[in-house]
């Protein structure tokens, strides 16, 4: 595509500013100019604000779904990947002793407190 365009006051020093300062002809100077508008434009197009437009718009049937999301997740989760007992720990929580050691009644002797018969 061949364009002509006009440059005056302001624009034309900041294109002649670019050209020297890149060492680049005038002509690849907007080439990159367009680019990068471009890429900055459909940056802000895409990601988040492309998904945006679909938030929100399904009609699940229920009411309580922005309350319980994390319940949700957690039980479809479960339910597919089947974890027997605890699921499986997240990065920020502790390791849990494993196996659980087992409780016993408050009272109790163990063979450790000297009980024996």
């Amino acid at each position: 595509m061949r364009v002509n365009a006009r440059f005056e006051g302001e624009a034309e020093q900041q294109l002649s500013y670019l050209a020297e300062a890149t060492g680049l002809g005038v002509s690849e100077v907007l080439r990159s100019s367009v680019q990068h508008y471009y890429d900055q434009i459909r940056a802000q197009r895409s990601g988040l604000t492309h998904f945006a437009a679909f938030v929100g718009r399904g009609r699940s049937g229920r009411g309580d779904v922005a309350g319980s999301y994390k319940a949700r997740l957690a039980e479809g989760w479960g339910a597919k990947y089947q974890y027997q007992g605890h699921a499986p720990l997240a990065v920020h929580e502790p390791e849990r002793p494993w196996p659980a050691p087992a409780k016993t009644p408050a009272g109790a002797k163990t063979s450790a407190s000297g009980g024996g018969a």
